[in-house]
Order: structure tokens, then sequence, then C-alpha cells
């Protein structure tokens, strides 16, 4: 069993593609059953507003590989998706993982958000059962050591995200944000991070939609002080704001051109959604200053050499975390290989005990005897290679022993 990672570069593919190989919860679980029935035995799928990746566990690893970069072409319908993929194995992989949990591949480095779409990812897999032991140990992991490195680096002392970029922004292109409006559109996790950070800066008004109405209300509960509004009417609210942060799981745009070609009033719009929530065309539109996720790669944060200082530790504690999970993969594989010797010898000294059987008459005793003798004997062969194996220290001449083992038994 081997690990592999597909995904899409984030850091240089254009958002148009990106959004393109998205996943909404109906396409991931579509995914998920794909890759299943071509034989992957296990399968993660993380899809965030910058990042689209398919983690696997599954023998044969290199044609599996391929079968998920044929599946992002098909599912993206873009030609030369080929020039956008990239491809992680094993070991590589591994520490992939560690990265991108702990924030260190992110964006935005360090950024508080992924630590939660990591988990959310696996908990859909183990909820579909598209992951098994190997994936969930290996998240399990490294949410552990992300957990760990934040609190022992103190990294959430110096909180960050793509909202409080966001956020961040606007207040240097308005000032004050204080008596501002503003509108949120969607009440998932982003929009909910996006109505903490604009509480504290004391608007005059914060609306909330959302295409359930029911999500919007449970946010009233917790937030009292904002404005609810059905999804239908928010084109009546959006003329009357300074700001709009969307958000949504949408797989169409929910901000329209025609919406706000008449208004006059400057308005700031933050589009954190992938695909994106808001018509190209209202770039274009006069008062109005647009901002996808592309555009935080730019911006410059005071946090980025203290973090980036801390990112260095991080490395020494994945380091050695990522050497102990591949010790316990490397465990496995030798449990494997011990398994079907085992297997092997009890299926020999079956068939050796039943061809006896036939020619000779034995008593019920003198053949359990003779099946206790016959297993003895066959694994009493297999018995100093298998500690030979045990006690090897070298991970790489260990697994070519164990790939040449597997080979001539054919297991």
């Amino acid at each position: 069993m081997n690990l592999a990672i597909v995904g899409i570069k984030y850091n240089n593919t254009p958002i148009d593609i990106r959004e393109k190989a998205s996943f909404s919860t109906s396409q991931k679980i579509n995914c998920g059953k794909y890759l299943t029935e071509k034989g992957i035995h296990e399968a993660i799928i993380l899809s965030t507003c910058n990042r689209s990746e398919i983690y696997i566990a599954s023998d044969d690893i290199n044609s599996k590989i391929d079968i998920i970069i044929d599946f992002y072409k098909e599912f993206s319908n873009v030609d030369n998706i080929h020039d956008y993929i990239f491809v992680k194995k094993d070991i590589d992989a591994i520490f992939h993982v560690y990265n991108v949990s702990s924030g260190l591949d992110s964006m935005i480095l360090c950024e508080d958000q992924i630590l939660g779409q990591v988990k959310d990812a696996m908990a859909f897999s183990i909820q579909h059962k598209f992951s098994k032991k190997i994936l969930n140990k290996l998240f399990r992991e490294a949410i552990t050591s992300a957990k760990k490195i934040k609190s022992e680096l103190k990294i959430s002392e110096t909180p960050i995200s793509m909202v409080y970029i966001a956020i961040k922004l606007l207040k240097e292109n308005m000032g004050n944000l204080h008596g501002k409006k503003a509108c949120i559109i969607g009440a998932g996790e982003i929009g909910r991070l996006a109505l903490k950070h604009l509480i504290n800066e004391n608007l005059q008004e914060i609306f909330v939609a959302n295409r359930t109405y029911d999500n919007v209300i449970d946010l009233l509960r917790e937030f009292p002080k904002i404005k609810p509004v059905k999804y239908e009417s928010k084109s009546k609210i959006l003329e009357e704001v300074d700001i709009i942060i969307t958000a949504t799981a949408a797989p169409h745009t929910v901000i329209k051109h025609n919406e706000l070609k008449y208004i006059k009033n400057e308005l700031y719009i933050m589009d954190l959604a992938l695909p994106r929530d808001v018509e190209k065309g209202v770039r274009k539109l006069k008062n109005i200053h647009l901002y996808d996720v592309d555009n935080f790669k730019n911006i410059s944060d005071n946090n980025k050499i203290k973090r980036e200082e801390l990112s260095k530790i991080a490395k020494d504690i994945i380091e050695s975390k990522v050497n102990e999970f591949v010790k316990w993969m490397q465990s496995l594989k030798v449990e494997f290989t011990i398994k079907e010797l085992n297997n092997r010898c009890k299926d020999i000294g079956e068939e050796y005990l039943g061809y006896i059987n036939r020619k000779i008459s034995l008593s019920k005793r003198d053949e359990e005897i003779l099946q206790k003798m016959l297993l003895g004997a066959l694994k009493r062969v297999i018995k100093e290679p298998i500690l030979n194996l045990k006690e090897l220290k070298n991970e790489k001449e260990m697994s070519k022993y164990i790939e040449s083992i597997n080979k001539l038994f054919n297991f």
C-alpha cells in the first residue's frame, strides 16, 4: 500500500481553472464512489477556496494516479489541466498532509482556517466510508501535530485567515469601518468568521443573507445585532451597503452585473468563494471595488516575518512526526508480509495433510499431531528470515526485502 496526492497547484493556476476543479458536496460523494469503483482503497478529498486535492492510499499507485489525473481532466473540462496538476507520493505526500494541516503550505502562511477544513475533509470521508485505517491515522496525526504547533509556538496569538486579510484590506482602503453598513452572503464557516471580525469594528448595520434562511436565524441567536435578510430580497440590501462579503458554496455566481449596475455609492466587494460568487463584469462597474481570493496573494502582512520564523521551528516538529508515521507505515508492510508468509505455511500444511489423509487412515488425535508438526516445521523455515527482517534498521533496505519477498511469493 502506498500514498499519493494529486491536486491543482493553487499558487500558479488561474482562478478560472481552479474554480472548475473545486468540488461541491455532491461532487465529492460522486468522486469518492468513482475512485472506490476504480480500485482505490482509500481517498480523502480536500476542496477549499484555494485548494483542490485528492489524497489516496492504494496498491499499484502509479496507475491509480493516472486514474485521478484523467478524472480531473473530465471533471474540470479543461484540456490542458495537466499543466496545473501536481503529484506527490509516499514520504513527500506525508509531509504535504502535515504542512497543509499546519498552514505551512497555504497562500497566507500559517492561516487559521485550513485546520478546520482538513478536519472536515477527514470527517466527510469517514462518514461516507471513503477513508480507512491509513489515511484516517495520517490525517489524525497531522491534525494533532498542527494543534501542537499552534499551541507551542503560540501562532494563535497572531490570528490570520483569508477573512482577516479581507477585513485588513477593507480598513486600508476605507479607513475606520465605524458607522459603515455591510452585507454578508453565506452563513457557513467563512461567513460566520467574517461576521465575528465585522462585529468588532462597530459597523452601523450588518445584514446577513443565505439561501437557507433558518441558518441566518441560527446566527441571529448567537449575534443578536445582525439584520437577517431573505435570500430573494438581497438585491435591495446591496444598494444600501458599503461592504459586501460573499462566501457561499454555490456552484454558480450569486451576485449579477445587473444587480449592481445602478449603484452610485462606493462599494467594496470581497468575494471569498470558489467557484466565485460575483460575475466578472462587476469589476468594470464604476465605484465598485471587487476583490477575489487571488487578490490576497500580493497583500503585505505585518505578521509575515514573525510567522515565517515560527514556520522554521514548526518544520522540525513536523519532520519528527513524519518519521514516526513512516515507521508505522513500514511496520504495516512488515506485518502484512509476515501474515502472508504464515498464511502460506498454513495453506501448504493443510494441503499436504489432506494428501496424507487420502493415503493413510489417521485417527483424529494423529491428524491433530501431524497438523501441528507440519505447521511447526514450515514456520521454522521462515522464522529466521522473519526475525532478520524485523531487525533491519535501514528502512530502504527493509522496503527492498519486503518488496522482493512479496514479489517472489506473489503476495
